[in-house]
């Protein structure tokens, strides 16, 4: 499939926020911890949480989904991992803490997903070598055993959002008490520990230390998924960059707070309510930089939005990413609709662009998402290929942009005889 995307003066109207991707992950995960049942709902209907329903059903769950409410039963019964299925998920990596806090061993595949540059696991490794657990790399698969799960006291390196949420499903079902310093403190984790407590799991918060106090034995939970404040977040710099005015509702403004200020500071017009941001964008907005950083700084997930959103603006700007430096690879495709921008030393300036129509092609999830929104600020048609990448992170993405007035559509790509 491919995005065709065309000139659009105004995006107008408003949008709702489906569930969020990154919160309803490790929540499926969780529902490894026990063999009662889990109902999820708000749930989105994505390519990744359609992988983790098939990794759950290939450890012995049972999943139905529908209407965007997941239904989890069954036992957990097998550790080992499909390579097939781990190499398309990054967030794989999220069923190890559960798999060894309830069996004694499992093996894994390395995680795939995004192509960002070098993504280690050793702060996963680390903390669950702190509780017990040992492994070794055999023919390309980490084989995991331990004794007993134990609680430990861990501190990262670096606030990392996986190792903070794989930690914590170990943590929920091992024997003892852990505490787990300087980590991060998404607004995602803090889903999941509302569902690991509704599910009978003992944690705390100070600050960025978690204190859990293991549980023997967990229940099933009933729980609705958080909304997504990355596709929140999208649509709003999407209302910013095309112009226009457009509400976004289903969206927790607290969440939002680093972009909001960055808009406001464009001069772009802000206002919200308790579970909506509305976008007024003027016909000139001013430059502002970013840095990227763990939350509640700006989010790295945005950052190829904002670059598109800059490229309105009147003089220039900069993203440093401190996150993800190599989240840039959407660059040279932007250059392609006449982007003016300069990537030198992971950093990413960016001047006043007039952009043309033309073909381009998405590297990863944010980026295919931004190129679309590119697509709508260029003269003429944008064909937007390798939607994959869109699919895995936003739900009827489509569909939501022509609620706006998108002038956007999908075609299927056509072989060449």
């Amino acid at each position: 499939m491919l995005a065709v995307c065309r000139r659009t003066e105004k995006l107008v109207g408003s949008v709702d926020i489906s569930g969020s991707k990154n919160a309803a992950l490790p929540v499926l995960s969780a529902c490894l911890l026990t063999d009662d049942k889990c109902v999820i709902r708000n749930m989105p209907d994505l390519e990744d949480v359609r992988i983790m329903f098939a990794l759950l059903r290939k450890m012995g769950k049972t999943v139905k989904f529908e209407n965007n409410r997941a239904e989890v039963t069954g036992q957990l019964r097998h550790g080992a991992l499909p390579e097939k299925l781990v190499r398309k998920l990054r967030a794989s990596v999220l069923v190890m803490g559960p798999v060894l806090a309830r069996l004694k061993e499992g093996s894994f595949a390395l995680p795939g997903g995004c192509a960002l540059g070098e993504r280690p696991i050793d702060i996963h490794l680390l903390g669950l070598k702190a509780m017990g657990a040992a492994y070794s790399i055999l023919r390309g698969r980490m084989i995991f055993k331990r004794n007993v799960l134990k609680g430990a006291h861990i501190k990262f390196s670096f606030p990392s959002v996986g190792a903070t949420e794989n930690l914590l499903l170990a943590a929920a079902a091992a024997s003892g008490r852990t505490v787990i310093e300087n980590a991060s403190v998404e607004p995602e984790i803090a889903d999941l520990c509302l569902f690991l407590k509704a599910m009978g799991a003992d944690i705390t918060r100070t600050g960025s230390v978690y204190t859990v106090k293991g549980k023997a034995r967990l229940g099933g939970a009933d729980f609705a998924v958080m909304p997504d404040r990355i596709e929140a977040g999208t649509f709003i710099l999407a209302a910013a960059s095309v112009g226009g005015s457009a509400r976004v509702d289903s969206a927790n403004p607290s969440h939002l707070g680093a972009l909001l200020s960055k808009l406001r500071a464009a001069g772009v017009k802000i206002s919200q309510k308790e579970n909506s941001v509305t976008v007024n964008s003027p016909k000139k907005i001013k430059p502002v930089n970013i840095v990227t950083g763990p939350y509640p700084a700006f989010p790295t997930d945005l950052q190829p939005l904002w670059a598109v959103c800059m490229m309105r603006a009147s003089g220039r700007s900069q993203i440093r990413d401190k996150i993800f430096p190599a989240r840039f690879m959407y660059v040279d495709e932007l250059k392609r609709l006449g982007a003016s921008m300069v990537l030198k030393n992971a950093v990413l300036r960016i001047n006043t662009s007039r952009l043309s129509g033309t073909n381009i092609y998405a590297c990863d999830l944010r980026a295919a998402a931004a190129m679309i929104i590119a697509g709508l600020m260029a003269e003429g048609e944008t064909r937007v290929y390798e939607l994959k990448h869109l699919f895995r992170g936003y739900e009827n993405f489509f569909g939501k942009l022509r609620k706006l007035g998108a002038n956007v559509s999908m075609e299927r790509i056509r072989e060449e005889k």
